[in-house]
């Protein structure tokens, strides 16, 4: 055998057993999760310190949800993530955090008391919709417009049971709901009711009164 068909060989045997990698993340995080009971996925910017406005916000969300008897499932990083473990956990509840391994700013917060750490972003995207009865979507960057817009395009295609999407800052997300509605919306790119596929929230305490009209615990 030649050295080339050498690599060719070792190359697909390497991809071969990436699948059992996977298959094994998949089966430890489900292992995991299935525990875990009324959990609400809550989404954010990574660089948001504790002065941010929006960060206190998602800690007291986060006690507000727990007091509630909600788990908060996290990226597991630092920012609007550590806000709502820090939340959780402290209030006595359930703060899942589900690191991923990234060259920069997920680094995991301390305040997570379930850690589940992934490789593969798709398994931990599966994850966080797959065991929510909520979204709440702070603001964030690419990364948080990524779970938004998929979660809205599972829901629109009635691909997962609806469930709440709250989009939390109205300062923030204002620009965002009118362009849905203004130019998507007006340009036949959705229907009419997939504007009420997700609703904008300002305080947290309004936050849980509106999960808690679709969620019965």
């Amino acid at each position: 055998m030649d050295e080339k068909q050498y690599l060719v060989d070792a190359l697909s045997i390497d991809e071969s057993w990436r699948v059992f990698r996977i298959m094994a993340e998949f089966v430890d995080a489900i292992e995991e999760l299935s525990k875990i009971k009324h959990a609400v996925s809550i989404f954010g910017s990574a660089r948001a310190t504790p002065l941010d406005m929006y960060y206190q916000k998602t800690e007291q969300l986060a006690r507000l949800l727990a007091r509630e008897g909600f788990s908060v499932i996290t990226g597991g990083g630092p920012g609007i993530m550590e806000a709502a473990n820090k939340g959780a956990s402290e209030e006595g509840g359930t703060s899942v955090g589900m690191n991923i391994h990234l060259p920069f700013e997920q680094t995991p917060n301390p305040y997570a008391n379930v850690r589940i750490d992934y490789k593969y972003f798709f398994i931990r995207k599966v994850m966080f919709v797959k065991y929510a009865m909520a979204y709440v979507i702070l603001p964030g960057g690419f990364g948080t417009m990524d779970e938004l817009f998929e979660a809205l395009t599972l829901i629109q295609t009635k691909r997962i049971k609806s469930f709440p999407v709250i989009l939390m800052g109205s300062d923030y997300w204002s620009g965002l709901a009118d362009w849905i509605k203004k130019t998507m919306l007006r340009e036949g790119k959705i229907s009419p009711g997939d504007i009420d596929l997700f609703q904008v929230i300002d305080e947290p305490e309004n936050v849980v009164q509106h999960i808690r009209k679709y969620v019965i615990l």
